[in-house]
């Protein structure tokens, strides 16, 4: 069998990977002519970095990401509405990790090279068309002027494009554009005073406006750390996003301050924090809406071209990785790829649709909005606006959805 991996992000790497320690072989097509360090922050979770361990990985992203211990949720004013502990604090058996997202691209992509080959990995080839048919799947592949550069022939093809999937385009042509819900995300990492533990993670302020504050790798000395932050703002009410949905977009300093100064913070300067940053991005959070299938014959979808998601509760790269080790496995033991692509997506297809459900309603992070809105100036006792147990009910809910529950018998971390 050979698969056709279309994208060459965390999610088509990780595939690649996978497939790979299963024998089957694989040729993976990106459209950039580079696979580029990308992005800023973003966070891993437990279920996903089990997959990334099995893969022998494990130590390649301890030397550069960062263990996250403890997760504070706050209100706008600082005031902490829940604390817990992650990743191996929780009880798992591997990290939660904090970690640049082109590192962890990296970190994967390095392996690939090492166990597939260079020339496994096709870059400047953007998809223009593919058909199948009874014996397999053929893909026609173009550079950026629109020159031919490849045709392949596959058993199966896997569209692992992102959110503006030309393979999720041809299966769905009447789709249309990504979703926006009207929340800009600014984003960016500079190094930082250690803050806390060195290994938290802040999230303060509900769905409408919050900002998030993380490290993500060792700082220039050891009282600092590279420090990831984002501040996402409802700046209109949704319809088409002012600017392209694109991860390298440099943002406005002058739009981002006065939002800036709707939050208190008490373990970090938030403020000058982004001051110092000299270059941050900006994006429109965007997600589209559940598919009724991904698998089209021998044609399936995978990450962000099948279920991209608003970025709440540390889950895209996640259940692109989970994605990747359930696609590979199916393979595996189906005795037809038909049949794979089907036990596949019957399986992932389902959770992914309530995690981009959950997250449109503020996901885990609800918690924080629940409390706001019955106590927007603040309160003297969280107890007093809502009880543990209601609060344990919506962060604990959605873990048990993402797939990355709290190991039995470890309760969250009372203030």
């Amino acid at each position: 069998m050979k698969a056709i991996i279309v994208g060459g992000g965390i999610g088509g790497l990780t595939t690649a990977l996978m497939l790979r320690a299963r024998g089957i072989g694989c040729e993976l097509f990106e459209q950039a002519d580079t696979i580029r360090e990308l992005g800023v922050g973003i966070n891993t979770l437990p279920h996903a970095i089990r997959e990334l361990a099995g893969l022998g990985l494990l130590q390649r992203l301890d030397d550069v990401a960062i263990r996250t211990d403890v997760l504070y949720y706050l209100n706008r004013h600082g005031q902490e509405v829940w604390r817990e502990a992650r990743g191996i604090d929780a009880g798992h058996d591997v990290p939660q990790f904090s970690i640049h997202r082109g590192r962890l691209q990296s970190v994967i992509h390095r392996a690939v090279e090492e166990r597939l080959g260079r020339e496994a990995i096709h870059t400047g080839c953007r998809l223009g068309a593919f058909s199948q048919d009874e014996g397999g799947v053929t893909a026609h592949f173009f550079d950026r002027t629109g020159a031919h550069t490849r045709t392949m022939r596959g058993d199966i093809l896997i569209g692992a494009d992102g959110i503006h999937s030309r393979v999720r385009e041809t299966l769905f042509p009447n789709e249309g554009p990504p979703c926006w819900n009207g929340l800009m995300l600014w984003r960016g990492a500079r190094d930082w005073p250690v803050f806390l533990t060195g290994k938290s993670m802040i999230v303060a302020g509900g769905l409408h406006a919050k900002v998030v504050v993380y490290p993500i790798a060792e700082g220039s000395s050891p009282a600092s750390r590279l420090t990831n932050w984002a501040v996402l703002v409802k700046v209109a009410d949704g319809g088409i996003p002012p600017r392209k949905e694109d991860w390298s977009l440099s943002g406005k300093r002058d739009e981002l301050m006065p939002h800036v100064a709707r939050f208190s913070v008490p373990y970090v300067d938030v403020p000058n924090l982004i001051s110092a940053t000299s270059e941050f991005y900006e994006y429109p959070t965007c997600d589209r809406d559940p598919l009724p299938y991904w698998s089209s014959g021998r044609v399936t979808l995978l990450g962000d071209a099948a279920h991209p998601m608003y970025p709440v509760g540390s889950n895209g790269a996640s259940q692109a990785i989970l994605d990747a080790r359930c696609l590979a496995d199916a393979l595996a033991r189906s005795e037809h790829p038909r049949q794979a692509l089907v036990a596949y997506e019957q399986k992932r297809l389902p959770m992914t649709a309530e995690i981009v459900r959950s997250n449109r309603r503020g996901g885990p992070e609800g918690v924080i909005d629940a409390v706001e809105q019955l106590a927007p100036d603040g309160f003297d006792n969280v107890e007093n606006v809502l009880s543990y147990a209601q609060r344990e009910a919506i962060v604990r809910g959605y873990a048990s959805k993402a797939g990355f529950a709290t190991v039995p018998g470890l309760a969250a971390v009372r203030a």
